[in-house]
């Protein structure tokens, strides 16, 4: 391939790369980024915002479920399912970076597990309430197949941690004492 050809190609790749980020939309609004950016090294809080957004995603799915006066009623049902996926990944993403930093996340993540249960039972009501209509259900299979199978998934790996967690830093604390009694003699 001739180098103008070559460099067309690369022009018309990065083209397309950025005219599909830009239709990709932030499931998070200016304030929601502006309030993570602020707890950025506090893992509790952190994590609760995570939650909090993901929750109000899938209130925000219900609202308009039962809303009859909602227009275009499919799609925002649609992009809710999906923000709430896309904040949901995101918090998963902050769990693993806290802990491979070896942060004690213990405390943040019980709200975390409790969530997970939370949200796993609104997105299966969700997803029976849909199969009643059979169009519908097809809409959001894949889509919800998806997200239930990413909070299985993912509360189990936060329970892992959660006793992971417990027992390392039980034995950290003991450890700290022995040297501080190893130092104070």
């Amino acid at each position: 391939m001739s180098k103008p050809a070559l460099a067309m190609l690369t022009i018309i790749l990065l083209a397309i790369t950025v005219g599909a980020q830009r239709n990709r939309r932030d499931p998070l609004t200016d304030l929601e980024i502006e309030k993570i950016r602020d707890a950025a090294q506090l893992p509790e809080e952190r994590l609760k915002l995570y939650v909090e957004f993901a929750r109000a995603r899938l209130d925000k799915l219900q609202q308009v479920r039962s809303d009859p006066k909602a227009t275009d009623r499919e799609k925002q049902m649609h992009d809710a399912v999906q923000d709430f996926l896309d904040i949901y990944d995101e918090l998963n993403s902050n769990v693993d970076t806290f802990a491979d930093r070896g942060t004690d996340i213990r405390k943040a993540l019980k709200p975390v597990i409790e969530a997970d249960t939370e949200f796993g039972s609104k997105l299966r009501a969700f997803k029976s309430e849909t199969a009643a209509n059979r169009e519908q259900a097809q809409e959001y299979e894949f889509l919800l197949g998806s997200a239930l199978e990413a909070i299985d998934s993912a509360a189990k790996d936060h329970r892992d941690l959660l006793a992971e967690q417990e027992i390392t830093f039980k034995h950290k604390k003991k450890q700290d004492r022995k040297e501080a009694a190893k130092h104070s003699e």
